[in-house]
């Protein structure tokens, strides 16, 4: 016996939250039963009643035995509507009293948006849920989406398709197919469900093959042209969730053989969709308090990456990465009162790194595999958890520090998986990115938060960590540990990883330098024969040999130096890179001895 095995809701509930807008719902009327808007069925019995007690027959306990009696026919709710009323306009006008409530339905709760639909709106709210296919007439669902403040793309016909908000643009799309019953082009009878016009075909075709569904209240047995569309559909990329009160009739056991659906037995529509919204709120929740599997948050990073037509996913996986890191950077844990301690800080850092490893490692993929559209993105999300940790500014200077430690961390990993993947001009834009500030000059990403240049840089602080004491460049060997641990998320098994973060570190230092023109450092060069003579934050390398003697090689060879400057650093000028390299090695020189 499996975990979900008798447990479909449940499972559902998972491949919704995992799959946030991916899930179309298909609504029947049995939705808008509960809310005592008559089925196809009811409808038709009572149309039956009514012509009989209009031609004088006596009220009856079985309309239909009656009907079958009289005619030797079942009864027929596309075929009594169109004897009855021979213009779509008279039909509409017969449908309109079924479906609009009066004064007394009102006050009684009748004819007004069900829980089901109150549910399924909450998960449009949330971003859940996107589609909405539906065969009702009536406006029960597009109510229940405004009182949540959702106005949805409604299409009730082809000439309303025509000019409706693009499917991939709308917040929520409804696609009522067979119309509006305040639209006299509604869809009642056999000969009008026969066919669909191309257009709505063309949609449906996409829908069927981009989206999993959830179905409820459609029985599948009638709307030929809606079944021949769930028969045409080949794909089987998402699943298919079709709920029953019981067991499925002929005609949508059909279909649910064909698209491999999952069967779910429901009580009703109102407990499932409850049941269904709590539960996918449950998981979100979850989420947020403890990101228990962050290997699950960078695979779904990759596999939205990976396909240009999950960018809205991964926009929205990254946002909520973000938020929920903003969320914890709130918590009284990380207040900027108390006092100092040594343990103090080392259980901080510890907090801010757990707090930050599922945003960075998702940053990291970004980095190595993304293609230059996410860069805007990435900048987004820096400085606005910068700016979030700057809205604390009373405390302990090294507790107001520490707060925007979360932020480097998320640089430094973007940077690392560019530097990974040799996207140069990528890293190049990423570094020297505008940084507004308030009152003062705009800065540059890299001048707030490389190395030493990042304001909660202390050497003798980040010494106080394990390992770490006595070390020359302790916040860089601090920021290779955390990598180096990440690393499988964005950086593969690479032996060279060390060499591949210091040489992040040196070309994150090399656009740290442009902020200097070429003649002043050709100045601050004539007057400092000896020793350094320009300002630039420099990591691991500075002391560690074998890297600072391959990186030093490759940035006076001819393939890397033209790449370099193709990407835009050194402001394109050779001269500015041999000026960077000399007050490099003279760097190297310094910190090595």
């Amino acid at each position: 016996m499996t975990l979900l095995q008798n447990d479909p809701t449940t499972q559902l509930a998972f491949a919704v939250h995992e799959n946030k807008g991916v899930f179309a719902v298909l609504l029947g009327s049995g939705l808008s039963r509960s809310a005592e808007i008559p089925t196809g069925w009811e409808i038709t019995l009572d149309l039956v009643r009514r012509v009989a007690l209009a031609q004088g027959v006596p009220e009856q306990s079985d309309w239909a035995k009656w009907y079958r009696e009289k005619t030797g026919q079942e009864p027929n709710y596309s075929a009594l509507l169109e004897e009855i009323a021979t213009s779509p306009d008279e039909r509409r006008a017969i449908l309109h009293r079924y479906i609009e409530p009066d004064e007394q339905d009102r006050e009684e709760g009748r004819k007004t948006p069900t829980k089901a639909h109150h549910a399924i709106a909450h998960l449009v709210l949330a971003g859940y849920v996107r589609v909405i296919v539906t065969t009702n007439f009536d406006r029960l669902m597009e109510n229940a989406l405004r009182e949540q403040g959702v106005e949805p793309t409604v299409v009730a016909s082809a000439d309303a398709l025509a000019g409706a908000e693009p499917l991939t643009h709308s917040r929520c799309y409804v696609l009522k197919l067979h119309g509006d019953y305040k639209d006299a082009r509604i869809l009642n009878t056999d000969q009008e469900l026969s066919a669909y016009p191309d257009s709505y075909n063309r949609l449906l075709d996409r829908i069927f093959d981009e989206h999993g569904l959830i179905i409820c209240g459609w029985s599948g047995e009638w709307d030929h042209a809606l079944r021949a569309a769930f028969l045409r559909a080949p794909n089987r990329r998402y699943p298919i969730y079709w709920t029953a009160r019981g067991a499925l009739g002929s005609g949508a056991q059909e279909l649910a053989v064909h698209r491999s659906a999952k069967t779910i037995q429901i009580t009703g529509a109102d407990e499932f969709f409850q049941t269904l919204q709590q539960r996918v709120e449950t998981l979100e929740q979850s989420q947020r308090q403890n990101p228990a599997s962050v290997e699950l948050l960078v695979n779904s990073a990759k596999r939205y990456l990976s396909k240009p037509e999950h960018r809205i996913q991964l926009d929205e996986l990254l946002s909520q990465a973000t938020e929920w890191l903003m969320v914890e950077l709130d918590d009284q844990r990380f207040s900027a009162q108390g006092q100092w301690s040594q343990e103090e800080f080392r259980h901080r850092v510890q907090q801010y790194k757990a707090a930050a490893e599922p945003l960075t490692r998702i940053a990291g993929v970004l980095g190595r595999w993304g293609d230059g559209d996410e860069l805007n993105t990435v900048l987004d999300i820096v400085r606005g958890l910068y700016v979030h940790a700057e809205k604390v500014g009373n405390g302990l200077t090294v507790w107001l520090g520490l707060r925007s430690y979360p932020t480097v961390l998320v640089f430094t990993a973007y940077g690392v998986g560019l530097t990974r993947s040799h996207r140069w001009k990528t890293l190049h834009e990423f570094l020297v990115a505008p940084w507004p500030r308030e009152y003062r000059d705009a800065k540059r990403t890299v001048s707030m938060l490389l190395l030493g240049a990042w304001k909660g840089e202390r050497n003798d602080l980040w010494s106080e960590l394990d390992g770490l004491h006595n070390h020359k460049t302790a916040f860089s060997d601090h920021m290779f540990d955390v990598m180096n641990e990440w690393r499988s998320s964005f950086a593969g098994v690479s032996a060279e990883f060390e060499l591949i973060y210091e040489r992040f570190e040196t070309l994150a230092a090399l656009a740290y330098l442009e902020e200097d023109s070429e003649a002043t450092l050709e100045q601050a060069l004539a007057n400092t024969p000896r020793g350094l003579f320009a300002h630039m934050p420099v990591g691991r390398v500075g002391w560690h040999e074998a890297s600072a003697t391959t990186l030093l090689q490759e940035l006076q060879s001819e393939a890397v130096i033209t790449e370099l400057l193709n990407a835009g650093f050194a402001y394109k000028s050779r001269r500015f890179l041999e000026l960077f390299v000399e007050n490099l090695k003279r760097y190297v020189s310094k910190m090595s001895w």
